[in-house]
């Protein structure tokens, strides 16, 4: 499964992806919007950290996806606790 991250920490994006993995997941995580508009992709689950994200980016991320057979899930807070949670639920 691939996942796509925005938002979050940039310390925490190698975190992030260590966790995806232990889930058996692919992960890009972007904290800037930087590179976003491109390389997004079409993943199989979109993570959107509300609380450490710009309000372009989302923006930016849900047109990207936009008619896209994609899950989208929001989450306030950006630890590993919040993105273990999301995993658990949407990768069983």
């Amino acid at each position: 499964m691939s996942v796509v991250i925005v938002g979050g920490n940039d310390c925490m994006v190698c975190q992030y992806k260590f966790l995806c993995r232990k889930y058996n997941c692919k992960a890009k995580v972007f904290t800037q919007m930087m590179g976003l508009k491109n390389k997004i992709g079409s993943p199989d689950l979109l993570v959107l950290f509300t609380k450490t994200v710009s309000h372009k980016m989302v923006k930016t991320a849900l047109a990207k996806t936009k008619g896209q057979n994609i899950r989208i899930t929001r989450c306030h807070s950006s630890s590993m606790t919040a993105l273990k949670e999301i995993l658990e639920e949407y990768t069983v």
